[in-house]
């Protein structure tokens, strides 16, 4: 096994050689890291202040492959926690019809850990099979019956949960990854749409930074132009409430950087008046980013 001696004495080995020991595929590497069942660190020493480059490149240390590779039953134990299942499958996994299973997913219930699009532009939700029994054994009367008066009512204006899930777990994985102030704050601006984020982020300079320090929130493989339109608009905040959310969260966020590190954006020391702090709910320790579209309609 090849390693890299890292300069605090750790030994670490690139993120294709740690799949390859793992017996890990590249999308299971990829949902393994982002769910933090393999540890990454840092490829080099934090950055300097004034820096403005791009995140660091992760390693995973080999103590961490070592340890996975002790587990019993590996490596299926371990693909097991990373497997991900479609609509269909996941249905199956429930012992209901795919068409229940769409609402279910559509209303929040069950929030999809990965996507990908089609040549034809179609969103392919994947869930994690943990969680898709997780919840029918913790919520096993949505899973016959009539359903809920409130989910009725939100699937029948049209709302669908699922992109916004994703983006909400996808923020937290990142924001959990660094405590850089403006790379935290690059996360969120991530998701933004260009007007909004303008609109938040009124100084050029700091725009500028943010877009160089904006995140890799999901790859594309298929690139017609009817699956990048498609890729791009589940990257995007739609949705008013779900727009505010990440502007106040922008806000704060970039409060914070300014006081922390405002030699980021201008080296000189001459920071732009920023706004009033503004008052917002950090990731914490919660699995999603976001508010719980459970509580503001599924529970209704």
């Amino acid at each position: 096994m090849t390693v890299t001696v890292m300069c605090d004495g750790r030994q670490t080995l690139s993120m294709a050689r740690a799949a390859q020991e793992l017996e890990l595929r590249t999308g299971e590497f990829e949902l393994a890291t982002q769910l933090g069942e393999v540890r990454t660190v840092p490829a080099a020493p934090d950055r300097r202040p004034g820096s403005a480059g791009p995140p660091a490149r992760h390693r995973v240390p080999a103590a961490e492959v070592a340890r996975l590779q002790a587990e019993p039953g590996f490596p299926e134990t371990l693909r097991a926690r990373l497997r991900a299942v479609t609509t269909n499958e996941a249905a199956a996994l429930m012992g209901i019809g795919p068409g229940r299973a769409l609402r279910l997913t559509r209303a929040g219930c069950v929030g999809p850990v990965r996507f990908y699009v089609n040549r034809f532009g179609a969103v392919v939700w994947l869930y994690l099979a943990s969680e898709i029994t997780e919840f029918a054994d913790r919520e096993p009367e949505l899973l016959q019956g009539n359903t809920p008066v409130a989910m009725r009512v939100m699937l029948t204006s049209g709302q669908d949960w699922r992109a916004r899930q994703w983006r909400s777990r996808r923020v937290a994985q990142l924001m959990g990854r660094t405590d850089d102030p403006w790379q935290s704050a690059a996360v969120i601006a991530a998701v933004l749409p260009p007007e909004e984020l303008a609109s938040v982020a009124e100084d050029p300079l700091e725009r500028a930074l943010l877009r160089r320090l904006r995140p890799v929130l999901a790859s594309m493989i298929t690139a017609t132009p009817a699956a990048w339109e498609s890729f791009e608009r589940v990257l995007t905040a739609e949705e008013f409430d779900e727009v505010l959310w990440y502007r106040v969260n922008l806000s704060r966020a970039l409060e914070t950087a300014r006081r922390e590190d405002p030699g980021r954006v201008r080296p000189s020391g001459t920071v732009r008046a920023g706004r009033p702090p503004t008052r917002g709910t950090g990731p914490g320790n919660s699995p999603t980013w976001g508010p719980d579209p459970r509580s503001l309609s599924v529970r209704a």
